[in-house]
């Protein structure tokens, strides 16, 4: 008898294991995409950390001149140094058109419009616009300058949020008619005088 010819082959031999270098071309696409989402998502947070420095820089500010206010007791230069500080922020914030020439009743409508939500007008934000004329707005007025202070700081965060694509957009370059050399507040108000 001769010997089973099936007896003489070899056991199945697997082939060699996949290797993990070079992947497919569908990995290196959705590589592609993620690599795009996640530098979009840096962008992203770039800018709003960015848009939001400027509101950072004011709400420190703001701070220390309600200690200064604190220790000096000044209320007219509170009132002054806080429409300063809201004016500068507010030039860096929109563009010159829109908010250099206001004045009274006009900058007042323009803070509640851009945040205020009627506190500079009706509230007491109104001393912005009288306060830095009367002789001391601590006295006789009853002035406190807490809610001023709390208003103010509230219209600074609110530009730090607003989306501020067409602000942006219309703001001329930094490199222009402004000096930056000594802070992101330093010299944005100095060309108006409040």
């Amino acid at each position: 008898m001769s010997p089973d010819p099936l007896a003489s082959l070899k056991d199945w031999h697997l082939p060699a294991p996949l290797s993990w270098w070079p992947p497919a071309p569908g990995w290196w696409i959705l590589a592609g995409f993620a690599l795009a989402g996640v530098l979009v998502a840096l962008r992203w947070w770039w800018l709003r950390r960015r848009r939001g420095a400027l509101s950072r820089a004011a709400l420190r500010e703001l701070e220390a001149l309600r200690s200064s206010l604190a220790t000096a007791g000044d209320g007219r230069a509170f009132v002054a140094a806080v429409s300063r500080l809201l004016r500068r922020l507010a030039l860096g914030r929109y563009p010159r058109e829109q908010a250099a020439g206001l004045c009274g009743e006009a900058w007042l409508a323009f803070l509640d419009a851009t945040g205020g939500e009627g506190g500079f007008s009706e509230g007491p934000g109104r001393v912005l616009a009288d306060g830095i004329y009367r002789a001391d707005p601590m006295v006789g007025a009853g002035f406190d300058p807490q809610p001023l202070y709390r208003l103010a700081a509230t219209w600074i965060r609110a530009q730090g949020t607003e989306a501020s694509t067409d602000a942006s957009a219309q703001r001329p370059s930094p490199r222009g008619d402004r000096d930056r050399s000594s802070g992101p507040l330093s010299s944005v108000g100095r060309e108006t005088g409040r």
